[in-house]
């Protein structure tokens, strides 16, 4: 029990109080952070929900608001009309690392308003009432203050209130991390709609942020016939999603959904997971995407699956910003997996196999986009570009190698046709030292098997260093494919038309043509 001055008016913060100065240094994120304050809200609202409900005639609800000043030193204001913080919980609420009796909600470690609020602030303080209380209390926390004189009793500032009055009020000013510019303001928005989803769904919480009320939106589910292997649609239109509930021992269960995305979306395909109706990873853009089950990120499956899983049984880090483990994620990813991709409803193999057809409206709308930017980019850049290539027209010099250059990636095909033997060597390079797009190179290996026919040695390579790569494909890799494969049908094409004795127009019909038949397969 926390002794008090004879007055009542102080609170005992001991022992630990120098922990305070080194909570700054935490590995927070501002959205998990913030997030601290909200969880502290909701379970005084859920242990108190009975007696809110019947001061309210059963109308209650939980309004959190939460106001983000980022001029300045930076100011930022929580408050809240849960039941407040009694007067026999300030010794618990308060005192670093006490952790609550009951430790089944979403307050369980005894550090979350402090840890946070040290994060973000160096000096902050609480003003709250507490329901059924006749007075308002006011504690201020100047962490320099009171590590340098080891303070262990703080003040608390009291005036009268009625007792239905109910609401905690958190005050961080100068603060040692602001969040700054609409990014980071978007950012924490976005995260925190994500976390709380689950409590704004179901109408126990209104999260409040800059005056705007946060609402989870689900993504639009895919709604498409069965693909086979081959990619060819069977059957019906179905609705590609699933319900999952499994037990993998030792009081560890896996509840929740998981469904294919209408829309692909890579920044925000993946799963979030919960505990407790709260999300502890994969909010936003930073979803758990295990590549045992999401496979790689540059795959159509990865950036279609999503779902929200519920997990009992496994603790959390103490920023709850994470799950611990242990021995145990393999395997709730191999239960996972078998569980996706069970009949009738194979999520994994649709969401490889499945091709969507844009609508015609959204062909319209990209098309107009792309040759409304291709047409200003002739429009401004070609005339000194084609002025100064007609000038000089260089006799075609045909490169018998391509010259060594670091490479990602290098690959030799054997193909065989119309009693010819060619060896396709394919390559990718970054070195900057390569200045061309797209190197072809051509030429003849002797043979040295029984039949000695020769063998035609066709080389290309392709320049992730080149400008253009860089404009258009840059941090994704998923446009990096087809990229290559246009680059390898005016490889190939080129060296079909030099053979063939055709004119430059041969190269445009030769592309066309190994883009249909050749490249447009798997």
């Amino acid at each position: 029990m926390a002794k008090k001055s004879s007055t009542a008016n102080k609170v005992n913060i001991r022992p630990g109080v120098s922990v305070l100065s080194v909570l700054k240094n935490l590995n927070y994120k501002p959205w998990f952070a913030l997030a601290e304050f909200v969880d502290n809200s909701i379970q005084s609202f859920i242990a108190n929900r009975g007696k809110l409900k019947r001061l309210n005639d059963g109308s209650e609800q939980l309004v959190v608001e939460i106001d983000i000043d980022s001029n300045d030193e930076g100011v930022i204001t929580i408050r809240d009309n849960a039941a407040g913080i009694s007067r026999k919980d300030f010794p618990r609420a308060f005192r670093p690392a006490q952790a609550p009796s009951d430790r089944s909600g979403l307050c369980e470690f005894g550090m979350g308003m402090k840890s946070a609020a040290c994060w973000f602030s160096p000096y902050w303080s609480v003003r709250t009432s507490a329901l059924g209380e006749t007075e308002e209390n006011t504690i201020e926390f100047d962490i320099d203050k009171i590590v340098e004189d080891e303070i262990e009793e703080l003040r608390v500032h009291r005036r009268k209130a009625k007792a239905e009055t109910h609401f905690t009020e958190i005050e961080l000013t100068y603060l040692h991390h602001i969040p700054k510019g609409g990014r980071t303001l978007g950012k924490i928005k976005s995260h925190l709609t994500e976390i709380y989803r689950v409590f704004t769904r179901e109408g126990t919480l209104r999260l409040i942020l800059n005056g705007e009320e946060l609402a989870y939106e689900l993504p639009e589910i895919l709604h498409a016939p069965e693909y086979t292997n081959k990619h060819e649609p069977r059957g019906k239109n179905k609705e590609w999603r699933k319900e999952i509930d499994f037990d993998f021992g030792d009081g560890l269960r896996a509840t929740g959904f998981v469904a294919l995305r209408a829309k692909m979306k890579a920044s925000e395909s993946g799963f979030s997971l919960f505990r407790r109706k709260r999300l502890i990873q994969g909010s936003f853009d930073e979803k758990y995407k295990p590549r045992e089950v999401c496979g790689d990120v540059n795959k159509f499956l990865s950036q279609r699956l999503f779902g929200e899983i519920h997990l009992e049984g496994f603790d959390v880090s103490h920023t709850k910003d994470g799950f611990q483990w242990g021995d145990e994620e393999n395997a709730f990813l191999d239960l996972l997996k078998e569980e996706l991709n069970k009949k009738p409803l194979r999520l994994l193999s649709q969401g490889n196999n499945f091709r969507a057809k844009p609508t015609k409206k959204q062909l319209q709308e990209a098309a107009e986009e792309a040759v409304e930017n291709t047409a200003d980019a002739i429009e401004c850049e070609l005339p000194p570009v084609a002025e100064r290539l007609s000038k000089t027209v260089p006799k075609e010099h045909k490169k018998a190698r391509l010259a060594h250059v670091g490479l990602l990636k290098k690959r030799l095909i054997k193909v065989a046709f119309s009693e010819r033997n060619w060896e396709v060597v394919l390559q990718v390079t970054e070195d900057p030292a390569v200045g061309t797009w797209l190197d072809v190179s051509d030429s003849v290996k002797k043979s040295h098997t029984p039949e000695g026919k020769n063998v035609e040695v066709v080389g290309l390579r392709l320049s992730l260093a080149h400008p253009f790569m860089e404009r258009f494909v840059g941090a994704d890799v998923g446009k990096l494919e087809p990229m290559l494969r246009v680059a390898a049908a005016l490889g190939i094409a080129e060296k079909i038309a030099r053979d063939s004795g055709g004119g430059v127009g041969q190269v445009r019909i030769n592309v066309n043509k190994i883009l249909k038949h050749v490249l447009c397969h798997t």
